[in-house]
């Protein structure tokens, strides 16, 4: 289930509802219509103004949930990893105390961020794997579903199976004699 699906996406956007706001047309370019000698101003001029750009729907699901706090996560440790390169750089040129520390943990944060990178590429091919890759009819993860349902099927036909024979009072015998 995507993102549309748990969150009803609005009816309008908010370039239209933008619009509507301000009693303006589609826009055809995204530039404002240029003002002629004898054009009235004011109100009448912003009639005319076009917004400066069109919202257009997304071509493709966005990443899921696992994946983007991953690649969130990986952003983070590396422009920390950039910052302390940075701070150890420029100690080690002024001849700080700092330097040493700083290039110890610039090496240490370079080994995490080499990680966080890495988790993100695992997060994406776990997540492909386990909720199946739509495009594909071949999928691991839909092979493993189907499984699963015909498991489920054949347990619950195995157990109105059970039910039946003890309500027609068999106790599990073979025979009535």
């Amino acid at each position: 289930m995507g993102t549309a699906e748990r969150h009803k996406a609005p009816e309008e956007s908010v370039a239209e509802r933008s619009r509507a706001r301000w009693g303006q047309k589609a826009p055809e370019h995204g530039v404002p219509a240029p003002r002629r000698a004898g054009q009235p101003a004011g109100d009448e001029q912003r009639q005319s103004y076009r917004m400066l750009w069109i919202e257009e729907p997304a071509r493709r699901h966005p990443m899921p949930d696992p994946v983007r706090t991953a690649a969130v996560r990986a952003v983070l440790v590396m422009a920390v990893t950039l910052i302390q390169a940075m701070v150890a750089f420029l100690c080690a040129m002024a001849g700080a105390w700092l330097a040493f520390p700083m290039v110890i943990s610039s090496v240490a944060s370079t080994v995490v961020a080499t990680w966080a990178v890495v988790d993100v590429w695992v997060t994406r091919q776990v997540w492909n794997q386990r909720n199946g890759v739509v495009s594909q009819p071949s999928s691991t993860a839909r092979a493993l579903r189907r499984e699963r349902r015909a498991r489920r099927r054949q347990e619950r036909s195995n157990l109105r199976e059970q039910e039946r024979i003890r309500r027609r009072g068999g106790a599990g015998q073979l025979s009535h004699s």
